[in-house]
């Protein structure tokens, strides 16, 4: 893989940029402190902008990094800020089929404001960053999962080319645990997807 950290992606609507300081305010009012948005996600609603800004802080700090890759996403006409979607590494769990070549996991994660949800951006987004870690990072494979709570996340990941593996208990980061359905895409398969 070669590392390439979270350079500009766009697609027919949606410009997909690196965080700065000044989306606190909107990110928060869009989705982060929308108990709904959030109700599926690791981490709790904002109670205000700071939280917010805090976190933002914390993510523009990480672009120096080749690993880091955090994308905040906004309309391409306007520019309007609607969500977020990264890919992190995590763990990988024991359930595992032997479609899934060793090594350490990649996760794309992303979440919208509600009044955007139905117009198919969360799928452009998620397409626009698995085609940029198949062909300019040269991943493996990606894995996906969402809270079995919210089936609207697999219908994106699915539309993405995803496939369902396995339910899997998850951990939110204050430690409740949340059970989660498991997809997976390989190099391989992304391949024979015409993409």
């Amino acid at each position: 893989m070669t590392h390439r950290g979270t350079v500009t992606l766009t697609t027919p609507r949606l410009l997909l940029r690196r965080f700065v300081p000044e989306d606190a305010i909107p990110m928060y009012e869009t989705w982060a402190h929308d108990r709904q948005v959030t109700r599926c996600l690791r981490w709790e609603p904002h109670r205000s902008w700071t939280v917010t800004a805090a976190l933002l802080r914390d993510w523009i700090a990480l672009y120096e990094r080749p690993t880091a890759y955090q994308w905040a996403v906004c309309l391409r006409e306007g520019g309007t800020l609607i969500g977020s979607i990264s890919i992190i590494p995590s763990e990988p769990d024991d359930a595992w089929v032997a479609d899934v070549p060793p090594g350490p996991h990649w996760d794309p994660g992303y979440a919208f404001g509600r009044a955007y949800w139905g117009h198919g951006y969360a799928t452009e987004a998620l397409c626009a960053v698995r085609d940029f870690w198949f062909s300019q990072v040269d991943g493996a494979f990606l894995t996906c999962c969402h809270d079995v709570r919210n089936p609207a996340s697999g219908r994106v990941m699915q539309k993405a080319g995803f496939v369902y593996d396995h339910v899997a208990t998850y951990h939110r980061f204050d430690g409740s645990a949340a059970a989660c359905r498991v997809y997976y895409l390989t190099k391989g398969m992304y391949g024979t997807q015409g993409a």
